[in-house]
């Protein structure tokens, strides 16, 4: 594979506190929002949406320059924000987190899980290490963090809202089967627990993005990024805002009658697309 060339994917901070949206500005007055890793990307893009419709927000992520420059840029639109740099792959810095929440806000509406991470790599080449690395991340940091908040909704007798952000899983991942597994372990989870937690008012849901654009890009080679525009019938690639509203959607009074359910957010993707993050063997060349 080729050395991946840095490029600038995705949307600066200045644009996300401009980018037009269909929802109205106090949509989220009153409400406390979670997003995990917020530092970059798409749950970046998340937190600025949900900042912008009025939300207080309690960010967290690994990085804690990019947590701090995103908290910076938050409060520079009058977003009320308090970020903690963590990991989600530890379950007791997950339940401090999820106190610091309730202490500082003394609530917590909604719950957007988008921390996680993989690497390109051909499935028979994954060491144990780098295997367990991306089923920690994303599958049971992402479980920490939903029975942490949803034990703590139970305790406090408050109803509350799930989003999971997963992965276009549904014709398989060649080149991230491990991402694959995982994310597809957190929608089925999230279908699972949909149904127990219902009676405690505690809506789960999940987001799965196709190829959207943002600075993950960078962690694909040339060769294997080229083939995401390709990988839907739109022939082009989705952007974090689409994420982002998707988000607010099933987050809002919109969808207060969904639980246990997935939007995939792919151009059609999931019906017709080839993605190679690896770049596509010769065997499946045309």
């Amino acid at each position: 594979m080729s050395e991946v060339v840095k490029k600038p994917y995705g949307f600066t901070v200045e644009e996300l506190g401009q980018l037009e949206t269909v929802y109205k500005e106090d949509l989220f007055k009153g409400k406390v929002v979670l997003v995990s890793g917020a530092g970059s990307g798409l749950g970046q893009a998340i937190a600025f949406l949900f900042g912008r419709l009025g939300a207080k927000l309690f960010i967290c992520g690994r990085d804690p320059e990019k947590l701090a420059a995103t908290e910076q840029a938050l409060k520079s639109l009058g977003v009320e924000v308090r970020s903690k740099s963590m990991t989600i792959r530890d379950a007791e810095q997950v339940s401090a987190l999820i106190n610091d929440v309730w202490e500082g806000y003394g609530q917590l509406d909604v719950q957007v899980n988008n921390a996680g991470g993989q690497f390109p790599q051909a499935a028979l080449d994954f060491k144990v290490k780098g295997w367990q690395a991306v089923i920690d991340t994303n599958l049971n940091g992402t479980w920490y963090m939903m029975q942490s908040a949803a034990k703590r909704w139970v305790e406090e007798g408050q109803p509350g809202s799930i989003i999971n952000i997963v992965a276009d899983f549904w014709r398989g991942m060649p080149g991230i089967a491990h991402t694959c597994a995982a994310r597809a372990g957190v929608t089925y989870l999230s279908k699972s627990v949909a149904v127990e937690w219902a009676p405690h008012n505690i809506r789960v849901n999940c987001v799965a993005p196709g190829c959207v654009e943002t600075p993950g890009f960078n962690v694909y080679p040339e060769e294997g990024s080229a083939t995401f525009a390709e990988s839907n019938p739109m022939r082009e690639t989705g952007d974090a805002q689409d994420i982002a509203e998707s988000c607010v959607y099933l987050a809002s009074n919109s969808g207060k009658f969904i639980t246990g359910e997935v939007i995939t957010v792919d151009g059609g993707q999931q019906m017709w697309g080839d993605p190679w993050p690896i770049g596509r063997p010769d065997y499946f060349k045309l």
